[in-house]
This record gives structure tokens, sequence and C-alpha cells, in this order.
């Protein structure tokens, strides 16, 4: 067994090309391992039949039989504060927290805002390309899997794998580049039913998008930089959009994985991918994972993360 706290999530898998198309239960673990709140710790994956998983390119982007719906994997609890990622340039892409200048980042509480108010995360199987200039946005990708804002009432563990709705997108420019926000809602959420596209987050959760513009407008600003940028005015586009960004990153990530263009240094080993370059054993992502350290208690967080930020735009 690997060594580590973990938490088993239930989803469905549907495999596209380049995969190869299966559909199945499956079920998915999450496995700690490290120091916890340290520069070593990792979230890692495992399949329902105890393989260790890439969360970027072996959990898939849609949950099968169910037209638009999609997994999304939990990197941030809502009203949390470390900035944990999907390492893209890691072996197997565990979650782990982000660093700036040899230190773990948090963000800011800037008020009333407390962490991030949604649960936050990102969609597997997409990759917003490097090199592709956006036709709306006219910037390029930032690298990364399509970031996700899930609006539900619940609060998700960490590297859950949870199943949303999509509504809408957002454009934020990000240093340059494309950083789409995909707005989608927990299916089994009680206002599930009537979230079926943007214009109804207003209606049945006034402010609650303008609320989300705000944040992300300003949570860089405490650390000393400038407001952030969006495009179409800071507004949230709709969800047919919505769904056809995500299927063009989804197609960028096919050419991706399916080694089509450069990797640019991403790690794309995985072991579930049929047809991609890069896939690997069971036995080899095993090693990967119990190479890991066992997962430790760690220091506790500096009470200065709690520390409210009052910004003025």
């Amino acid at each position: 067994p690997v060594s580590g706290r973990s938490l088993t999530l239930s989803s469905f898998i549907f495999r596209a090309s380049p995969c190869t198309t299966n559909y199945r239960k499956m079920s998915y673990t999450a496995v700690e391992k490290g120091q916890l709140n340290s520069l070593e710790y990792r979230v890692y994956f495992k399949n329902s039949s105890g393989v260790a998983i890439s969360p970027f390119h072996d959990i898939p982007l849609k949950v099968a039989g169910k037209e638009n719906v999609f997994n999304m994997v939990v990197e941030v609890p809502r009203w949390t504060n470390a900035k944990m990622e999907i390492s893209t340039g890691e072996k197997l892409n565990p979650i782990k927290q982000d660093v700036k200048k040899g230190n773990l980042r948090f963000v800011h509480n800037c008020f009333p805002h407390h962490g991030y108010i949604w649960n936050y995360g990102a969609l597997p199987q997409t990759w917003e390309d490097p090199s592709h200039t956006d036709e709306h946005t006219s910037q390029k990708g930032d690298n990364d899997p399509l970031d996700v804002c899930e609006i539900g009432f619940k609060v998700h563990k960490r590297g859950a794998v949870v199943q949303v709705k999509v509504l809408g997108v957002m454009a934020l420019i990000d240093e340059g580049e494309t950083d789409w926000k995909v707005i989608v809602c927990d299916v089994t959420d009680p206002l599930a039913e009537k979230l079926n596209d943007i214009n109804d987050v207003e209606t049945h959760m006034p402010g609650f998008l303008a609320a989300t513009t705000e944040w992300f407008r300003i949570y860089k600003i405490p650390a000393g930089k400038p407001a952030n940028e969006f495009a179409f005015d800071g507004k949230a586009k709709n969800k047919d959009f919505a769904l056809k960004v995500i299927q063009q990153t989804h197609a960028q990530w096919q050419q991706l994985v399916g080694k089509a263009v450069d990797n640019g240094g991403l790690s794309c080993e995985n072991t579930t991918v049929l047809g991609s370059p890069y896939q690997i054993g069971a036995d080899e992502s095993k090693q990967v994972v119990e190479a890991a350290p066992a997962l430790s208690a760690g220091p506790a967080l500096e009470p200065i993360v709690d520390q409210w930020h009052y910004v003025k735009l």
C-alpha cells in the first residue's frame, strides 16, 4: 500500500481520442505525501484499480452518458488560502503548493473575501497552448489546464473529483496571457437544476458574479501588483461560449499528449491514454508515488495568513 492519508472519490471515465472510448464506473483516491505545509507536500491520485495516475492526463474530461457534465479536480477548497495547483512539470502531475522565491504562496484575504470564494480547481485533459493566440483575447494561453470556479455551497476536499455542469466563463488577462476561468456548479448542489447558464447565476445568486470579478481583479494588489485585467470588460460569457473554449483546449491537450507538439518541459506521463507516446506502466507509476516521503505533520500556518487587506481601486 502507498503510505499517506487517502480519500476515495467517485466519478465516471470517458476516454476520447486519442484514447479508446471506454465507459465504466471509476473512483479516484487522493493520496497525500510529504510534510504538511511544506515544500515537499504533494497529493497524488490512484484509480479504482489502485494504479497511480495523472490528474492532468488520466482523469477524463467528460462524464460518460451525461451531456455537458464534466469532471473537475479540486485543488483549493473554498475559504482556504494555500495556492495549490496541479504540478504540470512533475511526473504524474501531483497537486502541490505554488512557490515564489522559495516560499509557499498564499492568497491574501481582500476584505470582505476570505481565501478562495469558490472551490477552485482544473478541468483534466485540457491545456491552454502557450503558442496559440486566442481570437477573442489576442493573448496566448497560459500553459496550464483550464481553471474552474465551482460555485455550489459544499466545501470540497483537496483532491476531490467532482461532477460539474458548465455555466459560463471569464477571461482573465494575467501578465499578458489568456487565463480562462470556467464557472461551474456541482451537479448535486440544491441550485443545480436552476443553474443552466450564466444569467441564471445572477438570478439565483445575486452579486456572486460581481464578487468573482472583484476577487480576480484585486487579489494580487496586496502583493504590490496592479489590478488584473479582463477581456470582455470583465463580463462572463455564456455556457455555449464556455463549451467552445473547453472543446478547443481539449483538442490542444490531445495534441500535447499525442506528442504532436513540443511539450515545452511539461510532464505528459500517463497510465491510461491509449496510443499516447507518453504512456507508462503501472509499476513505473507506482514507483513515483512510493518514492515520495510519507505524510507527516508540518508546521502550523503563520497567523499572517488570516490577515485582512483593505483594497481600494
